[in-house]
């Protein structure tokens, strides 16, 4: 859903206040699901949904774990967060210097470091639910026909029955949950993980379907570029027993990810239904040319 920049506004204003920010100046950079704006002094506030406080607090415990263990990620700032602001959770972060998105190589890369540290027993990090707010998404993807929207029902409750019975992989660790190269940064000081929505406690194939995805879905990754990959983690999980199971839920995720927004944005409704209809089997084989949202 998209925001609008004067009810942030004062949502920030009112959690500035309670953290000890000046919010005069304050730019937005994205306002999205989560808004983010930009602070002077070098501080980013992130403003999320309202029932999302454990989560924002998550986040921010994650960031400072992975701090203590020398993985490089953006970094929360020093004050007692998330701030609670007309009831959304406000996340105060350290500006990134100038920067652009990662590469499947600099994604591997972090993803080897994050995967290889042992699991935390001070943080509650919860077990990783790969179907989150999909249900919602469906719900809310109203340009979709009926017969689309409830053909995409029955495809989560069967991916749901199977991922309770998903095939034995590689030792459960510490998962991003949401590893693409859009939540990879580089900076002159190298590749950050950024957004720690999702991270967990899960497969570490998990993490890796989403590079696998851009190479057997969407054809956006070649296939020297995946097998640099490959060698890089160690496996390639398209070989996996599980992969088809865990490629068809990150294809749901994304093709609702885009019927929700086509609700607000007409220029996405196209888009929408033709990642549909590649599921459905009607827009022939993959890899199909599925275009980026947001």
């Amino acid at each position: 859903m998209t925001r609008a920049a004067s009810s942030d506004r004062a949502v920030l204003e009112k959690a500035c206040e309670a953290a000890g920010f000046d919010p005069a100046g304050a730019e937005p950079i994205r306002l999205a699901e989560n808004a983010i704006w930009r602070l002077p002094g070098g501080a980013v506030a992130r403003i999320a949904q309202p029932g999302q406080v454990a989560a924002a607090g998550r986040e921010v415990h994650v960031a400072r774990w992975l701090e203590r263990n020398g993985v490089p990620a953006v970094r929360a700032l020093d004050v007692v967060q998330p701030v609670l602001a007309a009831g959304h959770p406000v996340t105060f972060w350290q500006e990134l210097s100038p920067h652009e998105n990662g590469s499947i190589a600099d994604v591997v890369g972090l993803l080897k470091q994050l995967h290889a540290l042992p699991k935390p027993d001070h943080l509650n990090l919860g077990v990783l639910d790969p179907f989150v707010r999909v249900a919602e998404r469906i719900d809310a993807s109203i340009t979709l026909h009926d017969d689309d929207r409830q053909w995409l029902r029955g495809l989560l409750y069967d991916l749901k029955a199977r991922w309770a019975n998903r095939p034995a992989g590689l030792p459960e660790c510490v998962v991003h949950g949401d590893a693409w190269v859009g939540n990879v940064v580089v900076t002159s000081d190298g590749p950050l993980l950024i957004d720690f929505e999702r991270v967990s406690l899960g497969p570490p194939e998990w993490d890796l379907v989403s590079t696998a995805v851009k190479l057997t879905t969407t054809g956006s990754v070649s296939r020297a570029e995946y097998a640099e990959f490959c060698a890089a983690y160690g496996m390639d999980v398209t070989e996996w027993d599980g992969y088809e199971l865990l490629s068809g839920a990150r294809q749901l995720r994304m093709t609702t990810y885009a019927a929700q927004h086509a609700a607000t944005h007409e220029k996405w409704r196209a888009e929408a239904q033709y990642r549909v209809d590649c599921l459905r089997g009607r827009a022939g084989q993959p890899p199909w040319q599925w275009k980026g949202i947001m």
